[in-house]
């Protein structure tokens, strides 16, 4: 059994090395977007240069240039940007095991939704996202990959029945975690698999004189192309278990399908720029819509809804005591085991967050906190693995409503 302190930084520092290689892959990926697209021939440029950009940083200017052919001299050093995109799923994967797997009763499985074992939650997660890698791959070298439309219509389709699949087998929290794993699979495997060998047999032939196979580039295109338009969504998915409103939803699927759409679009208006092909402004419209809906939804869809209590007509503060002793009992006997200046919990040695709830002082000053997390979301106990009731929530619920009728 590992330290629960070792363990929290364990978790930490995983999570750490995963932020700094997921900017490090994304940053350059965002680069190369931008300079392959703002790339512009001019007269005197060497022989098979397609293009050239001057950009300046830092203090100092850069000319860019971009090869079609070998060039006349190959340098000793060429840098591939591949250990970025690697090193971001490797990390991601030991972080979703320490996380999700190792720690599956709290995180990933709800017996409400589907009471799995232990080890029956890492075997269909790892199995679904390992699985989908081969459709992913089967579409793209079919007669759907010969339309970038038709292809992409497809995959947002699939995407959402493959969300839809994780909400019924894990909890909301690990339903957006894993699409979101799942895409990032994608997008890495492309790079592993497609687009670095591709690379390595154009410049194997450019370098014997031979040309390249154009099919080579354009599979290599397509690939990067996704990686292009997802990543948006992908880094909003990885987020979203830090924000139970999202993942709570019962139409958590439909959100995940906006937020898709809104990050596509937003990459489609950059993307314009860069290529000097005028600014969509309609994209922001249409992102903004999406996300307005995404709210809506997660407001009206939230687990609490209409089974919580509203206040009373005129509360008092003789009935909001009441409701206050009697939501303390609630949050008391279902969160203190963890939320304790000495958690009694096993494998939590901390307060999660810091947020301690074994007090009627600290009760009533997290009293935000505990809305969205056990109120307007069941995001908290997480699973309800402490079997909070409906009655117990129902009682928060009026204790809050009451609280805010007082001080309104």
């Amino acid at each position: 059994m590992i330290d629960p302190q070792i363990s929290e930084w364990i978790s930490q520092l995983l999570r750490w090395t995963h932020v700094i290689t997921a900017i490090a892959w994304i940053g350059s990926s965002f680069y190369f977007i931008h300079l392959d697209l703002s790339l512009k021939r001019r007269e005197g440029l060497p022989q098979g240069v397609g293009g050239e950009a001057w950009q300046v940083h830092g203090g100092g200017f850069y000319n860019m240039r971009k090869y079609l052919v070998a060039p006349a001299e190959m340098p000793k050093e060429l840098t591939w940007f591949k250990w970025e995109s690697y090193a971001t799923w490797i990390t991601g994967f030991f972080l979703i095991v320490w996380v999700y797997y190792l720690q599956a009763d709290l995180y990933t499985i709800d017996p409400s939704v589907r009471a799995l074992s232990p080890w029956q939650a890492p075997a269909i997660g790892l199995g679904a996202i390992a699985l989908s890698w081969f459709v992913y791959e089967g579409l793209c070298r079919s007669p759907l990959g010969r339309s970038a439309l038709a292809l992409g219509i497809v995959l947002f389709f699939y995407i959402l029945a493959a969300a839809y699949f994780f909400t019924q087998v894990f909890n909301g929290r690990a339903a957006f975690l894993h699409t979101g794993a799942m895409i990032a699979t994608w997008m890495s495997a492309s790079v592993f698999f497609i687009i670095i060998p591709n690379q390595k047999k154009v410049v194997a032939d450019l370098l014997a004189g031979r040309s390249p196979d154009p099919a080579l580039g354009k599979e290599a295109k397509l690939r990067s192309t996704h990686n292009n338009y997802l990543t948006l969504p992908v880094i909003f998915l990885m987020l979203s278990n830090h924000y139970p409103l999202t993942w709570s939803s019962r139409y958590s699927v439909a959100i995940i399908g906006l937020v898709v759409i809104a990050g596509a679009v937003l990459r489609h208006f950059f993307n314009s720029r860069h290529a000097d092909k005028g600014s969509p402004w309609w994209t922001w419209g249409v992102a903004t819509a999406c996300l307005v809906a995404a709210i809506w939804l997660s407001i009206i869809g939230k687990p609490g809804g209409s089974n919580m209590a509203n206040a009373q007509a005129e509360p008092t503060r003789a009935t909001l005591a009441a409701s206050f002793e009697e939501a303390t009992l609630a949050v008391q006997s279902r969160c203190s085991m963890c939320h304790a200046a000495e958690p009694v919990w096993e494998g939590i040695h901390i307060a999660p967050k810091g947020v301690r709830l074994d007090t009627p002082e600290d009760i009533a000053r997290h009293a935000d906190q505990i809305r969205i997390q056990s109120v307007l979301t069941h995001a908290m106990p997480p699973n309800n693995i402490t079997e909070m009731t409906l009655e117990e929530r129902t009682a928060v619920a009026a204790w809050l409503a009451q609280k805010d009728a007082v001080t309104r």
